[in-house]
């Protein structure tokens, strides 16, 4: 690999490593079984930039859903205008805590709805999110929308021009050690590299354009977001 595109790699791979931690996913998946990632030091920086620019593309943008939909169509992850669809996760209902109405400046009283959903991209599961939202705030087609509908919450709600407020966010998994911008890496055997099946979790507030919140979200991001042949490097 060249010096000058090691070195733009490696830049974009720290630029973006400003994480804050949170508590592990209560979501559960069976583990991946591999993937199109090379086990070589390349492919793992380039993972690692990969990710990183995901992470960065959520964490700048109000609607996950959107930011979604972008990736799905930029990567190929599913047929030609595709769009991203909620399938609704029942049976696992999680009544709003003291936390939650905290975050949503609610009394004890006042409705909370959950709504547990997998977004999905074609065939593959891209995130998996718990919601909180306050129907209250939010209008009597966007309720119904929401109760009745595979429609995801960001996509339900995108009229409101809301705003978000990102809470933490963890990168569950690495393809490249600590230090390793330091210390190196350890070329290993040829073949690919197994990925965990979260990779990404982020917290978040969504608010009206007043700064009212409405929506408190816990979003675990899969394995699936990296399923894509490797970049390639081009040389001049």
């Amino acid at each position: 690999m060249s010096l000058c595109l090691s070195k733009c790699i490696r830049i974009a791979a720290l630029a973006a490593t400003a994480i804050v931690l949170g508590t592990p996913p209560a979501i559960t998946q069976e583990p991946s079984t591999g993937s199109q990632w090379l086990n070589t030091p390349t492919s793992r920086v380039e993972a690692l930039a990969v990710l990183q620019t995901l992470n960065a593309n959520l964490l700048s943008n109000a609607s996950a859903t959107l930011t979604l939909d972008r990736w799905c169509a930029a990567h190929k992850l599913a047929t030609e205008g595709s769009k991203i669809v909620a399938q609704h996760v029942g049976g696992q209902d999680k009544p709003a805590d003291e936390h939650i109405r905290e975050l949503l400046t609610v009394g004890p009283g006042e409705l909370i709805a959950y709504r547990r959903v997998r977004l999905v991209c074609g065939d593959r599961v891209l995130s998996e999110a718990d919601n909180w939202y306050v129907p209250a705030k939010l209008t009597a087609e966007m309720n119904q929308a929401l109760n009745t509908s595979d429609i995801s919450f960001g996509r339900a709600v995108q009229a409101l021009n809301f705003t978000r407020t990102n809470l933490s966010a963890e990168l569950l998994w690495s393809p490249v050690p600590e230090g390793w911008d330091m210390d190196g890496l350890i070329a290993h055997e040829t073949g690919s590299f197994s990925l965990p099946p979260f990779l990404l979790e982020h917290r978040a507030v969504l608010k009206l354009r007043d700064g009212t919140p409405f929506s408190a979200l816990v979003e675990s991001y899969t394995d699936k977001v990296l399923d894509f042949p490797v970049p390639r490097l081009l040389s001049h």
